[in-house]
């Protein structure tokens, strides 16, 4: 089995790493994340850890809980600084995973899903492979699409479904895009203020391992993040 988890963390990841730990996952991706080296070596509940970012209170962090070790891959374009490439690999298996973190605000015209847009069309060879995860914090849900525009989440869930890569939750739970019943993210933490914003896309392969995908809930949750952990299980 292999386990996945993103959770935008809403920083401090340092005070709230125990509570996710005990969901055992192999991978865990983490926006919003507070560089390691701030953790004390008593709070280091993981075992190997990549993080990238300008700010060291407010990066993209991938962190190992098993034997995977993690590897930036050499093609990474620095542009879309958190749209990670990544080797995720042990003795026994290898993924290629694509972490991510969906905001450049300097990049104003394709701030959110945009940046995502922009990098799927550079990588588009490096996704017809198997093995292959995109999960993170989007950004972003075809609520939101304007019609005129391509750079939307709905032209970058079509892109992907034509690499033959889908959105593991609505797979799961036979959901369509912009209907979801799970909520992701709750705007200043308000629970009449819900979205569906973090997401887990698996190659074709992956999907047909696919065995469970759980969304946490608001009131386990929203007193340590406005976003709550996707969590996904594959055979």
């Amino acid at each position: 089995m292999l386990k996945v988890i993103t959770w935008n963390c809403n920083r401090a990841f340092r005070n709230k790493a125990k509570f996710i730990k005990d969901f055992k996952p192999d991978i865990l991706v983490v926006p919003e994340c507070e560089h390691p080296d701030k953790f004390k070596l008593e709070d280091r509940v993981y075992n190997e850890f990549y993080w990238f970012g300008d700010n060291v209170n407010q990066g993209l962090g991938v962190f190992s809980f098993t034997d995977f070790k993690i590897k930036l891959l050499d093609y990474h374009e620095e542009t879309f600084k958190v749209i990670l490439p990544l080797s995720i690999s042990n003795d026994k298996e290898s993924y290629t995973v694509f972490a991510i973190c969906a905001n450049n605000p300097q990049d104003r015209k394709f701030q959110y899903v945009g940046q995502i847009w922009k990098a799927i069309n550079l990588y588009q060879d490096k996704l017809i492979k198997d093995r292959t995860l995109l999960i993170g914090d989007f950004n972003s849900n075809s609520i939101w699409d304007k019609p005129k525009r391509e750079a939307n989440h709905t032209t970058v869930v079509d892109i992907l479904a034509n690499k033959g890569i889908e959105s593991t939750y609505h797979k799961y739970f036979e959901q369509k895009q912009g209907n979801e019943k799970h909520q992701t993210f709750f705007l200043y933490r308000h629970e009449n203020k819900p979205y569906h914003i973090d997401y887990c896309f698996a190659s074709k392969d992956m999907i047909t391992r696919l065995r469970k995908v759980e969304v946490g809930e608001y009131k386990d949750w929203i007193s340590l993040s406005d976003h709550m952990p996707v969590i996904v299980d594959f055979e």
